[in-house]
């Protein structure tokens, strides 16, 4: 389940086992493979105090960053490291990372790395650590793809399955409300990002992001996009703003609904339904986290209402539905929707701070 600890579950025991070991340059010793860069910083983030305990180095690699500054950390010698598999595979194949010493490989949201298609990539790199080593693979889901996997990597592999209901947390309410028309869309969509807390708004397109969170900063809302089209420091400080509340409503495409965790977010909208119910069960996992609750709420055109309602089959879920209007008192109970300012805002954007 979203926000319950898995990232230490398995990071204290790998530093554990990883402990009192001295990496040869450009040798890590354990390897955690995970989607996104969001996700790698996030795992970093989390491990980093216990790794400086046991005096291990930690390096992260992903792409979007500087690849010599990465590979200048290989050379110096990390024992653990944290990589995304494509930026991964170019460092092996420059000549800056072996992998012939990692004993223990950790494969982190193995569906999504796979949904992106990483599985190649992936291959790759495993066929090169040590055959007789651990392997640890994570994955909120068990399809064909990861099948795969497992049966190519792991020997004998024990499977430990938690909550497994369809990963709908209960301290979770769904709603679905249907609307008339675009333009309606479009005025709901504004109340309720203009509300009092913080709303993640999910959209199809990086364009669709932008453009809201543009009509947003217009009429008053603090608003930021967060998608992959986004550089990496425009993402990390998009995400810190909101954090701070500097900015209050992120408007988000898929690639932000994955491991980001932000506490106390207590709404999540789909300004656009998702196509698969995996989807939908990962930007609603934004919210109630770690035992907190909190809505998801998706918006339906009325061609939409068929895909949704299979959707939500599909994730097994029962939501509440309601016909809405911008105006409908049920929108300002449901969401806390109200009337933004309609005096422009201007996000500053912070000092860099240094590295």
């Amino acid at each position: 389940r979203t926000g319950s600890g898995k990232t230490l579950a398995f990071g204290l025991a790998l530093l554990a086992r990883t402990a009192g070991l001295r990496a040869e340059p450009k040798a890590p010793l354990s390897l955690i493979l995970v989607p996104t860069r969001e996700l790698a910083q996030q795992v970093t983030d989390a491990l980093t105090p216990y790794a400086t305990a046991v005096n291990l180095r930690l390096a992260t690699v992903v792409g979007g960053l500087s690849i010599t500054k990465q590979a200048a950390t290989l050379r110096r010698g990390a024992e653990v490291l944290v990589a995304s598999p494509g930026r991964l595979n170019d460092l092996v194949e420059r000549g800056d990372c072996v992998l012939s010493d990692v004993r223990i490989t950790v494969l982190d949201e193995a569906d999504q790395m796979t949904d992106m298609g990483f599985l190649p990539q992936i291959t790759r790199l495993i066929q090169q650590v040590r055959p007789d080593g651990q392997r640890m693979l994570f994955s909120a889901t068990l399809d064909k793809n990861i099948d795969r996997l497992v049966q190519r990597f792991l020997t004998d592999p024990v499977v430990h399955s938690v909550d497994p209901s369809a990963g709908a947390v209960t301290t979770m309410e769904h709603h679905v409300l249907h609307l008339q028309d675009e333009t309606d869309k479009k005025a709901v969509t504004t109340r309720i990002a203009a509300r009092d807390g913080r709303v993640i708004l999910f959209l199809d397109t990086k364009r669709s992001a932008d453009r809201l969170a543009k009509r947003l900063l217009s009429v008053g809302v603090r608003a930021a996009a967060l998608h992959g089209g986004r550089s990496q420091p425009q993402r990390n400080r998009a995400l810190d703003q909101f954090k701070t509340g500097e900015i209050t409503a992120l408007v988000a495409t898929n690639v932000a609904a994955r491991g980001i965790h932000i506490d106390d977010l207590d709404l999540v909208v789909n300004v656009d339904p998702p196509t698969d119910h995996k989807d939908y069960l990962h930007r609603g996992g934004r919210t109630a986290r770690a035992g907190g609750s909190g809505s998801v709420v998706t918006l339906v055109l009325p061609e939409q209402k068929r895909e949704v309602n299979q959707l939500m089959s599909a994730a097994g879920i029962r939501p509440k539905t309601a016909r809405v209007t911008s105006s409908a008192p049920e929108l300002v109970t449901i969401t806390g929707a109200r009337e933004p300012s309609g005096v422009a805002v201007v996000i500053a954007a912070p000092e860099p701070t240094p590295p």
